[in-house]
């Protein structure tokens, strides 16, 4: 009997420390975010990229097909938003978070670019997130 309880106070208490734990992650996953947007709207795309990992093996999928690495997916943001008027003013609105395993996380959310001279422009994005060198970064992003 005494071995029952052992092994569901166990459980239990594995099953509260990963709740923790991915609240924790959600937390800093969100909390790059918000940097990611505050970066956008002062104009600075190289803190904005920050959020991204610093590889060859970055990812980014858009309109345009798929283009590999930090410095390509830094230049083409640079091209495709060169001032303000392109930039506008961004926001997240995110739609799920989702853990698939200890170090890697799935999001789903909307993009608003208000820009009142370009016209506002809006889309889907999904990223997938991995704990590398304990920090949240974004290794792939599929943005339409």
């Amino acid at each position: 009997m005494q071995k029952t309880y052992f092994i569901l106070l166990s459980f239990l208490l594995c099953s509260a420390l990963s709740i923790a734990q991915t609240s924790a992650d959600r937390k800093e996953i969100l909390r790059v975010l918000d940097e990611q947007t505050t970066s956008w709207n002062q104009g600075n795309l190289e803190k904005f990229m920050e959020g991204y990992w610093t590889s060859d093996s970055l990812r980014f999928i858009g309109k345009n097909g798929i283009t590999y690495g930090y410095k390509q997916t830094l230049e083409n943001y640079k091209t495709r938003y060169p001032d303000k008027d392109s930039r506008g003013t961004l926001r997240f609105e995110i739609l799920s978070t989702e853990f698939i395993s200890k170090d890697a996380a799935f999001v789903i959310g909307k993009f608003f670019l208000t820009r009142p001279v370009k016209g506002d422009a809006s889309g889907h994005f999904t990223l997938l997130w991995r704990k590398i060198g304990g920090k949240w970064l974004i290794v792939a992003d599929h943005s339409s």
